[in-house]
Formats: structure tokens, sequence, C-alpha cells
């Protein structure tokens, strides 16, 4: 009888991986506000119907875990992948550190950060001496790598003739 009820016990927890029309998807388990940081206690996944599930849904809370909310996230309903974003580590407005790096020489800078950006997406930022934007890399909090050789200096002439 005992092993019967244990058999039972572990069907029951199987049937979800064995259902052909479902499809697993992560949600929150409780609201979690715009700009908080998801941690792995937040989120648990359910089973919705396959042809219910958007492209971009999320399916790995890997994926999700430490990064930054966009907007509320509601308590059981999936969520995408855009949803979330890397921590923010460069606010719009804020001095930042611009490090350009060629063979053998490193030149660090002071900038104005035009964009908010978190680690390993670009920004613009403007050196104040000479009023250039510059498109660079977030590579930590208040610093940031400059994009060389890839059109990351917009010059004054280009600026001002939009050529």
């Amino acid at each position: 009888m005992k092993a019967l009820f244990i058999f039972v016990c572990a069907l029951l927890m199987a049937y979800p991986a064995f259902s052909d029309t479902g499809a697993r998807v992560v949600v929150p388990t409780h609201d979690i506000a715009r700009g908080e940081t998801v941690a792995d206690s937040d989120l648990t996944y359910a089973f919705v119907d396959a042809n219910n599930v958007m492209p971009g849904t999320a399916t790995s809370m890997d994926a999700v875990v430490g990064m930054q909310t966009r907007r509320t996230l509601r308590a059981g309903l999936s969520m995408r992948n855009d949803d979330v974003r890397p921590a923010i580590l460069v606010t719009k407005g804020t001095t930042v550190t611009m490090v350009f790096e060629a063979p053998g020489v490193t030149l660090t800078a002071t900038g104005k950060a035009l964009s908010e950006g978190g680690l390993g997406e670009t920004v613009t930022v403007q050196n104040p001496a000479s009023y250039r934007q510059i498109s660079a890399v977030v590579t930590g909090p208040g610093t940031v790598k400059a994009v060389v050789g890839m059109g990351g200096v917009i010059s004054n002439r280009i600026a001002r003739n939009g050529r």
C-alpha cells in the first residue's frame, strides 16, 4: 500500500513533464515594482497552454535572476525577457569615467552621461571640454569604454551638417 501511495505521488508530481500541450514559463510569485532587482525567491514556474505563449516569453529563471525590472511585474502573470535589463550602472546626467584604449596607450577622461545603461549596454557620453558625443559601453559603476573604429565619435562637422 505504501509503495502504491509513493508511486501515485511521484506520478502526480511528474505529470506536467509529460504534458504535450503545456509550456513552462517564468512568473513572479508577487508583484515586483519597476526598478527592483529580481531574486530567485521572487520567481516560480507555471504551465500554460503552448498556444498562448508569445515569442520572447521568459522560460528560464537563470535569464531573469539578478536583472532589474523595466516595468511592474504582476504576480502569476507571464513575463517577457525584455521586461528586465541589467542593473543600471550609469545614470543619465551623471559624471562618468571614459576609458579610451589603443595598442600601448590607455587614456581616461571624465564625461557626462546622456543616457542610462547597465553592464554591457551602449550609452551616449558627452565630453564637457569639446562637447563631442561618443558611444561607449558600460564596464562598471560610473565607468564606460569608448567604442573606437565603429563610428563611436560623432564629429562636430557631422553633427552640424548631418553628413
